[in-house]
């Protein structure tokens, strides 16, 4: 709250003000705009582009925290587009400026592990590993513990979101074979994933953009915010068992039913090696966007998969929502983020573990975490100790999606996959472990940290 105070008070008052936040003279202009009775003159274009700046960033994050423009059918990667468009428009931005904001190591790191993740989806892999913990899994909380480690180690390394997609339809197929409530899976499948995603730079979206932003290196980030991984995981399991006690403690024998996975060997064989290779290929501090772009490039390159089905799994609409926000943040860190700004800003103690955390998980649910983390970047990247303030932002964005249903993607994932099979999982059911569940890891976060 006290972010948004600042932003609606000082960013109005501090951009369009010609004085100063002390309280002194006019500030003089040198060129444009019409004289003052006073000797000095306002800029009135620059003013005008500054509000309108200020406008379509308003505008555009609005509609990303709603999810759609209400009366059109403007989703969020087209508001990102559209905002985008107009940060030119109004001259906030040229086209060319425009086209230099936006991080094409990111785009490129997303779209590389989109198509890794294609490949181990198409070959069988993930539903082979399915099979494997279901016939391991005798107990419901083995199969719980199951679901959460699975979920948890494969989106540390691969995006969270790419795992969800996959991952739930195979666990609504075996917990509904075994004939048992499949909220509490389904929540550990989303909740992990979340959790799983904070540990490395390739775990999600916004960590990607982080690791762009900032130049730590996978080692390094992984080092840091692996520990808070491995609480977290832990945490969402006691907090599901603990709700969804009647479930865990009925006991019986699990006898899953499910039909034998039939993976393709030579398919599933060269993603496991190009996803091998890939990891070790980041923890020797190749740039990931590299890594990942050949890892992609080397899997489009198959005689038994056809091209337009790896295609078909590729989130371009997240793509191209990445490469508008770049730009709409890009215009208004240009004309509204002005020094004053930033000085008042940065009178929140931004250094502050805390704060800090405290300030993303809000920003995280009522934009996004991606949006959240981009807004954030003029202002993390002033601090002191700009590489340890971005792994806060990291750890706080990330874990802040468990809050509610709404607060990543992947909880939507989930939510709708098992929606589209009967099972419905309501706002209060998710919350009722989520808002516990990131109070607790975020905690242990700033600590860790």
């Amino acid at each position: 709250m006290v972010f948004r105070a600042v932003a609606t008070r000082d960013l109005v008052r501090i951009c369009f003000s010609p004085a100063p936040l002390d309280g002194g003279a006019p500030l003089r202009q040198t060129h444009g705009g019409k004289p003052r009775g006073d000797g000095t003159s306002v800029k009135e274009p620059e003013t005008v582009r500054r509000a309108a700046s200020l406008a379509v960033f308003t505008a555009t994050y609005a509609v990303i925290a709603i999810g759609r423009l209400p009366g059109f059918r403007l989703d969020r990667a087209g508001a990102a587009f559209l905002g985008a468009s107009l940060m030119v428009a109004v001259g906030a931005l040229s086209l060319p400026d425009a086209y230099r904001a936006i991080d094409m190591n990111t785009i490129t790191l997303l779209l590389g592990m989109m198509i890794v993740v294609a490949n181990l989806r198409l070959s069988g892999f993930f539903r082979l590993l399915t099979a494997w913990a279901a016939a391991r899994a005798r107990h419901p909380l083995v199969l719980l513990a199951a679901v959460v480690l699975l979920s948890g180690v494969l989106s540390a390394f691969l995006v969270n979101d790419a795992v969800c997609l996959a991952f739930t339809p195979l666990v609504l197929d075996l917990v509904l074979s075994l004939r048992r409530n499949p909220v509490p899976y389904l929540l550990a499948v989303a909740m992990a994933a979340n959790i799983g995603g904070v540990a490395t730079i390739t775990g999600n979206p916004q960590n990607m953009i982080i690791g762009s932003l900032s130049g730590i290196g996978y080692g390094r980030f992984a080092a840091a915010l692996l520990p808070v991984a491995s609480v977290g995981l832990v945490l969402a399991f006691l907090l599901i068992a603990l709700v969804w006690r009647s479930e865990f403690l009925a006991g019986g024998r699990l006898e899953a039913r499910l039909p034998p996975p039939r993976p393709n060997p030579v398919v599933m064989g060269k993603a496991l090696i190009v996803t091998l290779g890939l990891m070790l290929a980041l923890f020797a501090a190749v740039p990931p966007a590299e890594a990942a772009a050949v890892a992609g490039a080397v899997l489009l390159l198959s005689r038994r998969v056809k091209i337009q089905k790896i295609y078909d799994e590729i989130d371009w609409t997240l793509l191209l929502m990445f490469a508008g926000l770049f730009i709409v943040v890009a215009g208004f860190e240009r004309e509204v983020l002005t020094p004053p700004v930033l000085a008042a800003i940065g009178g929140l103690h931004l250094t502050s573990t805390p704060i800090l955390s405290l300030i993303t998980a809000v920003l995280s649910n009522i934009v996004s975490n991606v949006p959240a983390v981009l807004v954030l970047r003029p202002f993390v990247a002033g601090l002191p100790d700009p590489g340890r303030a971005w792994l806060v932002v990291a750890m706080a964005s990330t874990l802040a999606g468990n809050f509610t249903i709404l607060g990543s993607v992947a909880n939507l994932i989930v939510v709708s996959r098992a929606r589209a099979r009967r099972v419905e999982i309501g706002f209060g059911t998710y919350f009722l472990v989520g808002a516990p569940l990131t109070v607790l890891t975020i905690v242990a976060g700033v600590l860790l940290l």
